[in-house]
């Protein structure tokens, strides 16, 4: 997926994942397919948020 199409900054996901505790494991698996479901989902409603919030 492009840069352009991202819903969500690479940069923001890092920071939410380091906040949520499992940056670690993201960067020691290179990448995020073992980062389960919830996690991910929990990822997208503190992006929510923080939209909420700068609106």
């Amino acid at each position: 997926m492009s840069s352009k199409n991202r819903l969500i900054s690479e940069k923001l996901r890092e920071e939410i994942a380091k906040e949520l505790g499992v940056y670690e494991q993201v960067k020691q698996d290179g990448g995020w397919g073992n980062v389960p479901s919830k996690t991910c989902g929990n990822i997208v409603t503190k992006a929510i948020e923080i939209a909420n919030k700068r609106v």
